[in-house]
């Protein structure tokens, strides 16, 4: 199912028309009070497999040591401000002119009906609607999207339009690669963001599979309204015999349950019980 495309913003740049023939002339950058800085302060940035995802369509282009100054520049603070939109992340970054540049990096959103598809994906899977409904994103998240043949991450320059107003033209500049370091540290603090960019907000795509698996999930009667009498017998059991289970069935009840608090290896308990319920359901 194909994305929607965005029509195009006008191009920071345009106030440039013409690349100076050197940037000497602009002297040092201009020190940020209160910036937004990289939490890492050596080495790589980003953590997750989305950050790395998102930063190997950067650093692919391979221009010089622009990436690099970029990095000094979002360790330094020199970014002012920083929103992640559908469809666009826009940010302020100051350089060595008075008056800031704005930087934005963009990619198309995915149209309604391609959203509809991924949420009926994850409302299938028990695992990845308890885990998204749960605040946790799964690390196989992009393989949902593969299914439904979209594709999470850009694959290419031409998909993540980037434009800063400086005088550089090279793409990325050292402006846009501080934004996108930052981004990448964003994406590993909340990765629901990067769904957002996307198009699709964490309400709206949690609410959408709540619906799914309200319409399509075998009724469970919530813990809370049961717990009371778990331990009192009930009437004669009936003669039970072989029947199907639908898949998934026998993690209704994980599900439902509250967190506990509890870590095994540090892994929620809950989490670490799912295999076993997965075994008896087979």
């Amino acid at each position: 199912m194909p994305p929607r495309r965005r029509r195009s913003a006008e191009p920071f740049r345009e106030k440039f028309p013409e690349p100076p023939a050197s940037f000497s002339e602009y002297g040092r950058r201009i020190a940020v009070e209160d910036g937004i800085a990289a939490k890492s302060r050596r080495g790589a940035i980003g953590e997750s497999w989305w950050s790395g995802r998102f930063l190997a369509v950067l650093e692919k282009l391979g221009v010089g040591g622009r990436l690099d100054r970029g990095k000094t520049y979002a360790r330094a603070g020199q970014v002012i401000d920083l929103a992640i939109d559908p469809g666009e992340v826009v940010a302020t970054v100051q350089g060595s002119r008075s008056e800031p540049y704005r930087a934005r990096i963009g990619i198309t959103t995915f149209a309604d009906e391609a959203w509809d598809a991924v949420e009926g994906a994850f409302a299938a899977d028990s695992w990845f609607a308890a885990s998204l409904l749960g605040g946790t994103v799964p690390d196989d998240l992009e393989d949902v999207f593969a299914r439904v043949g979209l594709s999470l991450f850009p694959t290419g320059a031409r998909e993540m339009p980037m434009d800063c107003s400086c005088p550089d033209w090279s793409v990325p500049c050292k402006h846009l690669a501080a934004v996108a370091y930052l981004v990448a540290e964003r994406f590993d603090e909340d990765p629901f963001l990067i769904l957002r960019w996307r198009g699709r907000d964490r309400s709206t795509l949690l609410a959408g599979i709540r619906d799914r698996r309200d319409d399509t999930g075998p009724a469970v009667t919530p813990l809370a309204q049961v717990v009371d009498r778990f331990w009192t017998a009930g009437g004669p059991l009936p003669e039970v015999g072989h029947t199907d289970t639908a898949a998934g069935a026998s993690e209704e009840l994980l599900d439902q349950m509250p967190p506990l608090g509890v870590s095994v290896d540090g892994v929620d308990a809950r989490e670490a019980l799912r295999p076993l319920y997965r075994r008896f359901g087979a």
